[in-house]
C-alpha cells in the first residue's frame, strides 16, 4: 500500500507466548546518528527519485541524522519485487549493524510480508533498532513486534518526511517521540491536513501538497471512562496478508490492547472493511481489547466517513462490545501529517475528557 505506499529464520517462539513478551525499546535517535533508509516493498526511490531525495534532505538537515542506502534502496520495482532475499538480506544487514541507530522505510507497497520467511526475527529483536514506517511496513512491524520489539507506526521517507517542512509542527512531533521522549505524551489533532500530493511526475518542488483541509475533529463513537492498554495496529489491508501465518498475534495476545487500524489510498469499500472487523470479532479482539482507534480515511467523501463510523459501531455491537471505546477520524494513516504511533507503548485514552496519549516513553 502506499506506493505514491538472506538469513533464513523461523518463527522461534511459539504464538501464544506473544500475549505476555515485553518489548524492548530502542534507544532514542541523538543528531548525528545513522538511519538505513531500505525499500522493502515497492522502488519509489528509483521511479521518482526527486522525491526520495527531498525526504533524505529532511533527515539530514532538519533532523541531522547521517543516512546510509543498501544496495536495494534504489532497485527498480520490478526488479525489487523479484528479489524478496536481496531485500530481506539489507534488513538484516542494517539491523545487525552496530554503526546503525534506525531503520527507516522509504515507502509503502503491498509486498513486504514476502520478506519474512527469509528474516532471523529474533536475531533482530536482539539488536533492537528504531524501525519506522507505514502502510506495507506493518507486515515487517508487526512481526518484529511479537518478537518483543517496540515498532513506529508513522511516516516514511517519501510519503511523510518529504512533505514534513510543509507542516508546522509536524517535526515537533518527530522529535518528541523520537529524540526528546517524556513519561507522557498527548495526541493533538493538526489544524489542517492533506489527502493527496502533487504530481510526483511533474517538474518542480517535489514536496508539494494538495490542497490543505480544516480539521472536523476526532469521531468519539461511544466508550466511557479511562482505557489503557499496550498499543497494536497499522494499515487494515495489509494486515489481512499476516492473519492466519506464524506473524500474527494469538488470541490471548488482544487482551487490554488499543487497537489502531487505518484504510490505505486504495479506498476498500464501507463494505470490505465490514468483512475484514468482522474477523477481528471471530477472532475475540473486541470482547478483549480495551480501545479501537481508527485513522481519517484517506479519498473517502464526508458521506462515506460517516457510513464507515455507522458500520463500525453496528460491527463491535455485534460481538458484544457496546461499551468498548472507539474513536474514528484520528491523525494517523494515509493523510499528512500523521503520527507516530509505537507499537507495544501503553497508551490511554479517556472517553470523558476526549483526550488519547502514551504514558511511557516509547525510546530509551
Amino acid at each position: 500500500m502506499c506506493r505514491a505506499l538472506g538469513i533464513r529464520g523461523t518463527l522461534r517462539r511459539p504464538l501464544g507466548q506473544t500475549a505476555v513478551m515485553e518489548s524492548t525499546r530502542p534507544r532514542r535517535l541523538r543528531a548525528g546518528d545513522t538511519v538505513a533508509v531500505l525499500s522493502p516493498s515497492w522502488g519509489g526511490p528509483h521511479v521518482f527519485p526527486a522525491v526520495f531525495d527531498a525526504g533524505l534532505a529532511v533527515l539530514r538537515e532538519d533532523f541531522g541524522l547521517h543516512v546510509r542506502e543498501y544496495p536495494t534502496t534504489r532497485w527498480s520495482p520490478a526488479r525489487l519485487r523479484a528479489d524478496p532475499q536481496a531485500r530481506a538480506r539489507d534488513l538484516q544487514a542494517a539491523f545487525a549493524d552496530p554503526a546503525v541507530a534506525a531503520v527507516f522505510a522509504s515507502i509503502g507497497g503491498d509486498d513486504a510480508a514476502r520478506l519474512l520467511p527469509h528474516l532471523d526475527l529474533p536475531a533482530m529483536a536482539a539488536h533492537p533498532k528504531l524501525l519506522l514506517g507505514y502502510s506495507d511496513t506493518a507486515a515487517l512491524l508487526v512481526p518484529l513486534h511479537l518478537h518483543g520489539l517496540v515498532t513506529f507506526n508513522g511516516p516514511a521517507v517519501m510519503a511523510g518526511f518529504a512533505q514534513l517542512r510543509r507542516f508546522p509542527t509536524a517535526a515537533a512531533h518527530v522529535r518528541a517521540l523520537l529524540f526528546e521522549p517524556r513519561d507522557t505524551f498527548e495526541y493533538v489533532p493538526a489544524a489542517q491536513w492533506v489527502d493527496r500530493y502533487h504530481e510526483w511526475n511533474d517538474d518542480g518542488d517535489a514536496t508539494r501538497v494538495g490542497p490543505l483541509r480544516d480539521h472536523d475533529g476526532w469521531h468519539w463513537l461511544q466508550g466511557r471512562g479511562v482505557r489503557s492498554g499496550a498499543l497494536f495496529g497499522g494499515c487494515i489491508e495489509v494486515l489481512e496478508f499476516l492473519k492466519g501465518s506464524p506473524w500474527w498475534p494469538a488470541r490471548e495476545f488482544w487482551r487490554d490492547r488499543v487497537v489502531f487500524l487505518e484504510t490505505s489510498e486504495d479506498c476498500p469499500t464501507v463494505e470490505q472493511v465490514r468483512y475484514w472487523l468482522f474477523n477481528y470479532g471471530v477472532q475475540g479482539v473486541f470482547e478483549q481489547a480495551s480501545v479501537v482507534l481508527f485513522g481519517r480515511a484517506r479519498g473517502y467523501t464526508d458521506e462515506q466517513k460517516a457510513a464507515l463510523d455507522t458500520m463500525i459501531v453496528e460491527t463491535v455491537a455485534e460481538f458484544g462490545a457496546t461499551d468498548l471505546t472507539v474513536v474514528t477520524n484520528m491523525d494517523f494513516g494515509h493523510t499528512d501529517p500523521q503520527w507516530i504511533l509505537p507499537l507495544g507503548a501503553r497508551a490511554e485514552v479517556d472517553a470523558e475528557r476526549r483526550t488519547f496519549r502514551l504514558v511511557e516513553p516509547a525510546v530509551s
